[in-house]
């Protein structure tokens, strides 16, 4: 008889014994439960295999069949019987439990006599039927095993609810007016991220992470005049072209590769990869709660893009020291060279080096943006620039370090940023042109303030603003924020935080001349990890 696998010698065994042979023979195999068989390996776990009939402590061995089953095991050491060692209380043993003996002695039996060959007749129908029965478990388990959770792949989720409202103020009364049409409302908006981690050899890892959120009608999400600086880092934010339920619809938000090639480098491809992705350092130790994103940036937004598209990275790190490179185009899944593809528009192409120890870290990165990247942490006058102009190109530097302390106390975590970008252009552009930029923050962070687990945090910056306009006019594109937060951890995987957040003009060189416009905000944010 040939051996059909684990699942045939399972069956072979005690626990085929007790199920097979214990079903009538118009039983169907989709009658078997699976906790049945959870039953009986739990029964069984503390029971020694029974190798002699010898051990059934009540079955009388009178008829030729089952003496001719007693020199099967005893020869060749099968395995059979029920989980206690008896046959239930002075049964006699049913032609199916004598066939389930004869089976499971089969794929031992080196030679066939004439012992044998009479009970394989004796039993051939019941045989029949068993052997039908295990082929009909081994296809509903294989069937069963295709749909099983791969054991290498891990998800990890993130739920985030923010409710939270802004205040609009100053001078400038049209454009109050506006944003308090646009955005006045309190919302209440959701950011959801499921993520999919699998290795195949535990130094590699495939990624695959589901996004979806209902922020891009919000002021915390894109509409209205403060769009560009954005407090959560919502999905699909840039494809809904103003539909408030594109982002209901859950899709992919990152879908990458990443390998160690020898001790040193680590490799990384995606047909949907983000820049942070592939930098061996992350020079912050700020915020431990996003709040705005202009503070999750390091100081250098432009430098520190997050493109997100088609990409390839390469970063070699040492001890200490780290060099990364990568490339990212945001629209690299399109054939039209206009519109998309690889090294064409909307491509962002990084290096960075850093160095780190134990409470500090420094970088410094270089990054070249095509047009069409959006960038978070900007004024309205330089995003249009880098996302919408069709001819430019902006060079980005940016530097940017933190310490932290050893033990955490009064002393806070420090975390800076500087970044300087200068852009350029395929063709003539009108006077008043962006050509030089900069931008920096500040962050202190706090652990465990006040109570163990909570963390305080506080920010003060200026997102990307322009420095320098083409043919000498003087821009006005100024504009500060800062942010307040306290984050609660409620439990291990729950935390509250509510915050306040100022910015001074958020309008940048779009506000009216000669008035102000100011935004006060407020929110509470709950995070749920799983």
């Amino acid at each position: 008889m040939n051996n059909r696998g684990g699942v045939s010698r399972l069956w072979q065994g005690p626990l085929g014994l007790l199920l097979l042979a214990a079903l009538p023979p118009t039983a169907s195999a989709r009658e078997l439960e699976l906790d049945a068989i959870n039953r009986y390996a739990r029964s069984a776990a503390g029971q020694g295999q029974v190798t002699s009939l010898n051990q059934f402590s009540d079955v009388k061995p009178s008829d030729w069949a089952l003496q001719a089953l007693s020199n099967l095991i005893e020869r060749y050491g099968c395995v059979a019987g029920y989980p206690n060692g008896t046959y239930k209380g002075g049964q006699a043993m049913t032609r199916f439990e004598a066939a389930a003996l004869l089976n499971a002695c089969l794929d031992r039996i080196t030679e066939v006599t004439d012992e044998l060959k009479r009970l394989m007749a004796e039993f051939e129908k019941e045989l029949a039927v068993l052997r039908g029965r295990v082929d009909g478990l081994e296809a509903k388990v294989g069937e069963l095993e295709a749909t099983r959770f791969s054991t290498t792949t891990k998800l990890n989720g993130k739920a985030s609810f923010v409710i939270g409202a802004n205040a609009f103020s100053g001078s400038d009364t049209p454009n109050v007016d506006a944003a308090r049409t646009a955005v006045g409302a309190t919302s209440f908006n959701y950011d959801i991220q499921l993520s999919f981690d699998t290795s195949f050899t535990g130094k590699d890892l495939l990624r695959t992470i589901l996004r979806a959120g209902d922020f891009a009608e919000s002021a915390f999400g894109g509409a209205g005049p403060t769009g560009s600086l954005s407090i959560l880092e919502v999905a699909f934010q840039e494809d809904c072209g103003g539909s408030a339920d594109c982002g209901d619809v859950v899709a992919i938000d990152k879908l990458f590769y990443q390998f160690p090639i020898g001790s040193a480098f680590t490799a990384t491809v995606g047909g949907l990869v983000g820049q942070e992705d592939m930098l061996a350092l992350w020079p912050s130790a700020y915020p431990a709660d996003t709040i705005l994103n202009l503070f999750t940036l390091n100081g250098a937004p432009a430098a520190y893009n997050k493109n997100r598209g088609p990409g390839a990275g390469l970063w070699w790190q040492q001890g200490g020291l780290s060099i990364s490179a990568n490339v990212v185009a945001a629209k690299g899944n399109g054939g039209d060279p206009a519109l998309g593809g690889i090294g064409t528009k909307a491509s962002a192409g990084t290096v960075q080096i850093g160095y780190s120890r134990d409470q500090w870290g420094l970088a410094a990165i270089y990054s070249r943006i095509q047009s069409g990247v959006g960038v978070a942490g900007t004024t309205p006058f330089t995003g249009f620039t880098y996302a919408a102009n069709p001819n430019s190109r902006t060079e980005a530097f940016g530097l940017s370090g933190y310490w932290q302390p050893a033990r955490s106390g009064w002393i806070p975590s420090i975390s800076l940023g500087w970044g300087l970008n200068g852009t350029s252009y395929d063709t003539a552009q009108a006077p008043g042109a962006l050509r030089t930029s900069q931008s920096w923050m500040v962050g202190l962070q706090w652990d465990d303030a006040f109570v163990k687990g909570n963390a305080l945090g506080l920010a003060v910056g200026q997102p990307i603003f322009a420095t320098a306009l083409a043919d000498g006019q003087t821009p006005q594109d100024g504009n500060f924020a800062w942010e307040w937060w306290y984050q609660w951890q409620v439990t291990d995987n729950i935390s509250v935080t509510p915050a306040l957040f100022y910015l001074s003009r958020p309008l940048g060189q779009d506000t009216t001349p000669g008035t102000t416009f100011r935004q006060l905000g407020g929110l509470v944010k709950t995070t749920f990890r799983f």
